[in-house]
């Protein structure tokens, strides 16, 4: 993946060239944004991403230690703009449209996964504020846009993950405020030393237990008080992980903490998916970052690595090997792909915002495809890029293994999988006709993906007289179904942008159907299942 190229998917986004012309941005303003951004990525944040993984954080004195340089490259992210570009001006950001701000992160995601932690909580929370706490957002947000405050999200605890309706955090009313007590894990940068304050936007019972997430109150909970005082935050530990070495990923106690209500009592959770809904298109783009990057190592490896041959000549290439060469189209299909489709769901998500029904509509499918498919391909694309390395890949001399290790998680953390299958097939794809319909509207314009989507559409409705049971195990199936054909609309609209880029989808869209019979078989037998 290159600036130019990711240049050309973003123009060939529907609906992009409506949002770019007020915002001024014409094709050269937005290759120099691109141009800066990946050089930012490869010139300060992959090699700090590196030394972070060996070095890792540590809790001293009851305070998270993060990587050196973490501060430094976090305050040059808020100086430059690249924090919250798509926060309005008055809040503190440049009024972007949300694809610019994607497509200027990604490269970025896939340099310094763990590091881009905390700005994507952080930007996510300002949106958040700014929907439901205008007076909170107008003292958070500039400051979470400059990078001098951050901000995480505060969900789980030990005995409730991805059950919300059982967290047993409290919040207890104290004159014109909350205090808050319980215990959250899974905090990524629960703690720092990166900026001067924290604020944890947290889930807390406000109900009673039995009320499951109609009881739950959505709070603003800083690390320090107005007055600067500790309010009662402490860090239990660290996780000790499999990657994001460089992501603190915290247990903390809230011990009758100072807190602001956002929103309404027991509103909670609706609240909070305003925030949910940037941090699930960021884990999109951790996995379309990620297999960009791999894409672009695998390449530059098997140019310069000579191996194989005849005996009698020097050895070749590994790119002159027709295996080696299936293997580098397969990584950059899957890099132009989630390129395209995080894009796709930036921009259809601002036009829902302005009013567009059909966008409105279309978004909520786009959503779980892209931070499903995100994470499942940027971790098919780190291990490919093992593969093309050999032993080499193997070793932490190449970044390889630390790709395939940072990236594992995105398809866990901000709801997994069967939760996105279960989302997209009982509430959108099921409730009414209305996300397929946006969908097959817009793949109209691909007219060579009609069979996928089609067969697609035919299997929706065979899900809507099955029984309850039935729709739950075909869930994941059906969700897979509906990226083979999403794809397919991709790679359709991406043809004809260069000879190579089209060899990468043609192998792509060759393997479509055998994709989909293996979507359509696991619905087959999900039908036979019975309660």
């Amino acid at each position: 993946m290159t600036p130019e190229l990711l240049a050309q998917i973003l123009a060939r986004t529907p609906g992009w060239a409506e949002q770019a012309a007020p915002a001024g941005l014409d094709d050269t303003a937005v290759a120099q944004i691109l141009g800066e951004t990946f050089k930012l990525a490869e010139e300060t944040l992959a090699p700090l991403s590196s030394t972070a993984d060996e070095a890792g954080c540590r809790v001293e004195g009851g305070r998270v230690r993060t990587p050196e340089g973490y501060g430094a490259a976090y305050r040059a992210l808020g100086e430059g703009g690249w924090l919250a570009a798509d926060l309005p001006e008055d809040l503190g950001g440049m009024g972007l449209p949300l694809a610019l701000h994607v497509a200027a992160a990604l490269p970025m995601e896939g340099a310094a996964l763990p590091f881009m932690m905390l700005p994507g909580s952080s930007r996510a929370a300002a949106f958040c504020l700014a929907a439901n706490a205008p007076d909170l957002a107008a003292e958070w947000c500039p400051k979470l846009a400059e990078g001098t405050w951050a901000a995480t999200i505060c969900i789980s605890e030990p005995d409730a993950g991805s059950d919300v309706g059982r967290i047993r955090t409290r919040a207890e009313a104290d004159g014109d405020g909350w205090r808050i007590s319980g215990t959250k894990c899974w905090i990524s940068f629960g703690d720092q030393d990166m900026t001067d304050r924290i604020g944890h936007l947290l889930l807390a019972r406000t109900g009673a237990p039995e009320d499951g997430t109609r009881g739950l109150s959505l709070f603003l909970v800083p690390n320090v008080t107005d007055a600067g005082a500790a309010n009662g935050i402490h860090v239990e530990r660290i996780e000790e992980k499999l990657g994001l070495h460089g992501s603190p990923t915290c247990v903390l106690r809230f011990d009758g903490a100072e807190g602001v209500m956002i929103g309404a009592p027991g509103r909670g959770l609706p609240a909070l998916f305003h925030m949910i809904e940037r941090m699930r298109l960021q884990v999109g783009t951790q996995g379309a970052g990620v297999a960009a990057t791999c894409a672009r190592l695998a390449r530059s490896y098997a140019e310069d690595r000579r191996q194989g041959g005849a005996p009698s000549a020097p050895p070749v290439a590994l790119t002159a090997h027709p295996d080696i060469q299936r293997m580098l189209l397969t990584l950059d299909a899957r890099a132009m792909l989630l390129a395209a489709l995080v894009l796709e769901t930036a921009t259809v998500l601002d036009m829902a915002k302005e009013g567009d029904e059909s966008a409105a509509a279309l978004a909520p499918f786009l959503l779980p495809l892209a931070k499903t498919f995100g994470g499942e391909m940027g971790q098919e694309s780190a291990s490919d890029t093992i593969q093309v390395l050999g032993g080499a890949g193997y070793t932490r001399e190449w970044p390889a293994e630390r790709y395939f290790r940072d990236v594992r998680i995105t398809t866990i953390y901000e709801g997994t999988t069967g939760m996105q299958a279960q989302d997209l097939v009982l509430r959108r794809l099921l409730k009414d006709d209305a996300a397929l319909t946006a969908f097959l509207d817009r793949a109209k314009t691909a007219p060579g993906s009609t069979d996928l989507t089609g067969r697609f559409a035919a299997m929706v409705t065979r899900l809507r007289e099955a029984a309850p049971e039935a729709r739950l195990y075909a869930a994941d199936a059906v969700l897979r179904a509906a990226w083979v054909a999403q794809s397919a609309v991709l790679a359709e609209r991406l043809k004809g942008i260069s000879t190579e880029s089209d060899r990468a989808l043609d192998l792509w869209l060759a393997q479509g159907s055998a994709r989909m019979a293996m979507a359509e078989s696991g619905v087959d037998w999900a039908l036979t299942q019975s309660a």
